[in-house]
C-alpha cells in the first residue's frame, strides 16, 4: 500500500471528462480522504497499454473504443504480457456486456442517458469504487505499515536535501553545523551520564526508552537551519509534532479491539487512539511536508 494513489484512464472522448472537471471531482475526492492523486488519460489504447503496469490502484475504460474491442481490452489487461491485478471499471451507455467475460476485480457499468447524464454516472461509479479500494486499504495493521514506510521516506529525502546543501556555495553551511556540533556534543556528554545513570540504578527499562544520536529529530533540526538561512518559511515544529513524534507514538501502540470488533492501535502513556479517522490527518500530514520537502529540494538545487 502507497500513498499514492494512480490511476489510468482511457476514453476516445476523455477529454469530456477534463472539460466537464470531473477529473478533477475524482482528484478532489481522492485528496479529501488523504491520499496523493496521479490520474493519466490517454484517448488512444495504444497509449494506455504503453503506460499500463501493476503500480496503478484502478483502471477506466470505456468499453466501446475505436480501435479495440472492451473484451481484448480486459484480456490483454490481465495477460502473462502485461500480468496486472489492478481494478478496472468498464463504462458503456449500451446495454450489451450480457455476454462478457467477468474476470476477477473487473467491474461493468451500463448507463442510460435517457435516466442521466453518462459521464456524471461514470463519476459516480468511478468514486464508489474508489471507495471500495480504499475501504480495502485500510485495514489497521496495514495502514500503520504504509505510515511507518512513507514517514521513513521522509528521513531519506531529508537526508538527500542536506548532503545537496552542504555543496551549495551559497549557503552559510559552516554556521548551521556549528550549532549542530554542540548539540551532539551537549546530548553525547548528557547520555554518558544517562546511561552511567541507568547503570548504576540498573535500570535498563529506562534506558530502553532512550532514541539516540542523530536521531529524525536532529534531522528536521538541521533542516529548520537551512530553512532560516534561506529565509524560507520554517515548518520543523509542525514537521516534529506531525511526523516524528505520531511516528513514534505509533509504532509503540499496542493493537485492540473495539466493542464492536474494529482493530485500532493505541498509545498507552499518551491514550491516543490511532484510528481509520486520525490515520486520516496522518496521511494528510504526511502529504502536506511532502510538498514541504519538495519545495526546499528545489531551494537548495539553486546554483549561486
Amino acid at each position: 500500500m502507497k500513498l499514492e494513489y494512480k490511476i489510468l484512464w482511457l476514453d476516445d472522448q476523455i477529454q469530456d471528462f477534463i472539460d466537464d472537471e470531473m477529473i478533477q471531482d475524482v482528484e478532489e475526492y481522492l485528496i479529501e480522504q488523504g491520499f496523493q492523486p496521479k490520474i493519466i488519460t490517454v484517448s488512444k489504447s495504444e497509449d494506455f497499454f504503453k503506460s499500463l503496469d501493476d503500480s496503478f490502484d484502478l483502471l477506466l475504460t470505456d468499453y466501446h473504443l475505436n480501435d479495440i474491442n472492451g473484451d481484448e481490452v480486459i484480456k490483454k489487461i490481465r495477460s502473462q504480457e502485461f500480468s496486472v491485478l489492478s481494478e478496472v471499471l468498464f463504462y458503456t451507455a449500451k446495454a450489451d456486456l450480457k455476454d462478457t467475460d467477468k474476470i476477477n476485480r473487473v467491474s461493468f457499468l451500463e448507463t442510460n442517458t435517457l435516466l442521466g447524464d453518462h459521464r456524471e454516472l461514470v463519476l459516480q461509479a468511478t468514486i464508489s469504487l474508489i471507495g471500495l479500494t480504499l475501504k480495502k486499504f485500510q485495514n489497521i495493521i496495514a495502514m500503520r505499515g504504509m505510515i511507518m514506510h512513507e514517514t521513513s521516506s521522509l528521513d531519506v529525502e531529508m537526508i538527500e536535501i542536506i548532503k545537496k546543501a552542504l555543496k551549495n556555495e551559497s549557503l552559510n553551511f559552516e554556521e548551521v553545523s556549528i550549532s549542530i556540533y554542540d548539540q551532539l556534543i551537549d546530548l553525547f556528554t548528557k547520555k554518558t551520564e544517562f546511561v552511567q545513570e541507568c547503570k548504576r540504578k540498573m535500570n535498563f527499562n529506562q534506558l530502553t526508552k532512550d532514541n539516540f544520536v542523530y536521531s529524525a529529530k536532529y534531522k528536521i533540526l538541521t533542516l529548520s537551519k537551512i530553512l532560516e538561512d534561506l529565509k524560507m518559511t520554517d515548518f520543523s515544529t509542525e514537521y516534529d509534532s506531525e511526523i516524528n513524534s505520531i511516528r513514534n507514538k505509533f509504532a509503540h501502540a499496542v493493537l485492540k479491539k473495539d466493542e464492536n470488533g474494529r482493530e485500532f492501535f493505541k498509545h498507552q502513556e499518551d491514550g491516543i487512539d490511532f484510528n481509520e479517522k486520525l490515520c486520516k490527518v496522518i496521511r494528510e500530514n504526511i502529504v502536506k511536508h511532502k510538498s514541504n520537502l519538495d519545495e526546499l529540494k528545489e531551494r537548495v538545487l539553486i546554483k549561486p
